[in-house]
C-alpha cells in the first residue's frame, strides 16, 4: 500500500508541475500559488490540532470510566494534552509562516524546494498512520485523525458455489438439475455495525447484493414456458449446454456472533477479527431483476448458441434464510430462497446454495 501510494503521489507531483507551467505562461507566479495554499493550511491547524486533543480527552474519560485511572490523574493528563496541542498549533503556524516568508522572498525562484507534507496525494486504502478514509485526496497533514471508537465497518462480498433446486415432494437427489454444473454467484457491499458498546461478541451485518442462481437441467432438457408454467421438455438436437439463470437484487442482513481482539492507541481503539471464529445467521430479501437461458447445439454441422431472455415467470418478490461459519475472512456459505423460483407453478421449486464466501475489508 505505502508502494501505491508514493507512486500517486508521484504522479500528483508531475500534474502540479504541469499546472505550474501552464499557469507560468499566463504570468502566474508558481511561488504565489504555494503561499495561498499554505495560508488555507494555517486555518487547518487548529481544527486538526483540537480533532486530535478531543480524541486523546476521549481516550482518558474511558480509562477513567473503567477505573484505570483516578480523577486526579485524569485531569493531569487532560491538563498536559492541552498543552501539548496548544503548543503544536504555534509551532505549526510558526513554520508555515515561515515557508511563507520564505517563498515571498523568492517569489522569482521557481527552483526553491517545497517540504513533502505540501504536496497534495492521493490514498487509497488505510493502516494505523492514517485516518479510517478509504479514499483520501490532499495534503498528509490534513489526514484527519482516525475516530476513536468506529463501530461501523464496510467491506466488498464475494460468494460462489454450487446451487440446485428443493421440489416440492421429491428429495435433492431426484433433482433434475446437475449437481457440479449448477453454480451461484454473489457480489455485494456490506455493512457491519457492532450492536453493544464494550463488546464486540455480536455485531449486525448488512448490506445489499446481486445473486446469480444459475440450473443446468440434465438428459438434454430445456426450460419451456407453457401458459406460464415452467417445464423442463427434451431439446429437439442434442445440446451441448442447456442453463438457466435467474438474477435477484437483495438486502442480507445477518446477526454476527464471534470473538474478536481489542486493540487499544492513545488515541483509537478497534475490535480486530483477523483470524477469529465467526458465525452469522440471518436473512435476505429483494426482487427479481430477470433471468437467461443459454443454449448451445450443433445444427447441420454448425455450432449454435441462443440466449432466451426473460418469458419464464419468475418470482418477483424474493426472500430467504442464510449463514455462514468460518475464520478471518473466508467462510463456509448457505442459503435457502422461502420464496419459489417460478411464480404459480403446479410444482413448487425453491433454490438452495451452498459455496464459500469472502468478506474483504
Amino acid at each position: 500500500m505505502q508502494t501505491i501510494t508514493k507512486c500517486l503521489a508521484l504522479l500528483a507531483l508531475w500534474l502540479s508541475a504541469q499546472l505550474i507551467y501552464a499557469q507560468d505562461s499566463t504570468q502566474v507566479s508558481p511561488n504565489h500559488i504555494k503561499i495561498e495554499a499554505l495560508k488555507l493550511e494555517k486555518n487547518q491547524v487548529q481544527e486538526q490540532e483540537r480533532a486530535l486533543l478531543k480524541a486523546k480527552v476521549e481516550a482518558i474519560n474511558t480509562k477513567l470510566e473503567k477505573g484505570e485511572i483516578t480523577n486526579t490523574e485524569a485531569e493531569t493528563l487532560k491538563k498536559e494534552a492541552a498543552k501539548k496541542h496548544a503548543l503544536n498549533i504555534e509551532s505549526r503556524i510558526a513554520i508555515l509562516d515561515n515557508k511563507i516568508d520564505l517563498l515571498a522572498r523568492n517569489d522569482n525562484d521557481y527552483g526553491v524546494k517545497i517540504h513533502d507534507d505540501e504536496i497534495n496525494i492521493l490514498r487509497i486504502g488505510t493502516d494505523e498512520n492514517t485516518s479510517d478514509d478509504l479514499v483520501y485526496v490532499g495534503k498528509p497533514s490534513n489526514d484527519k485523525p482516525k475516530v476513536y471508537d468506529k463501530r461501523t465497518s464496510n467491506d466488498l462480498v464475494v460468494a460462489f458455489g454450487l446451487n440446485n433446486a428443493l421440489i416440492e415432494g421429491e428429495s435433492l437427489n431426484d433433482s433434475p438439475y446437475k449437481i457440479a454444473g449448477s453454480r451461484f454467484f454473489e457480489i455485494g457491499w456490506a455493512w457491519k455495525t457492532r450492536v453493544f458498546k464494550n463488546t464486540n461478541f455480536l455485531r449486525l451485518k448488512y448490506g445489499l447484493s446481486v445473486q446469480m442462481n444459475g440450473l443446468k437441467p440434465e438428459r438434454n432438457q430445456y426450460f419451456v414456458n407453457q401458459n406460464d408454467n415452467i417445464v423442463l421438455v427434451e431439446f429437439p438436437h442434442e445440446l451441448d449446454k442447456s442453463k438457466l439463470t435467474v438474477y435477484n437484487f437483495v438486502a442480507p442482513i445477518h446477526f454476527e456472533f464471534g470473538p474478536s481482539k481489542k486493540i487499544e492507541k492513545d488515541d483509537y481503539f478497534r475490535y480486530s477479527t483477523t483470524n477469529k471464529l465467526k458465525f452469522g445467521i440471518g436473512g435476505y430479501g429483494g426482487f427479481n431483476i430477470g433471468a437467461r437461458q443459454k443454449l448451445k447445439y450443433d445444427l447441420d454441422g454448425d455450432n449454435k448458441k441462443e440466449k432466451q431472455k426473460g418469458n419464464f415467470n419468475t418470482t418477483k418478490l424474493v426472500y430467504g434464510l442464510s449463514g455462514y461459519i468460518g475464520l478471518d475472512d473466508l467462510s463456509i456459505y448457505v442459503k435457502y430462497d422461502l420464496s419459489p423460483i417460478f411464480n404459480d407453478q403446479v410444482v413448487s421449486q425453491n433454490n438452495i446454495s451452498l459455496g464459500v464466501r469472502f468478506d474483504i475489508n
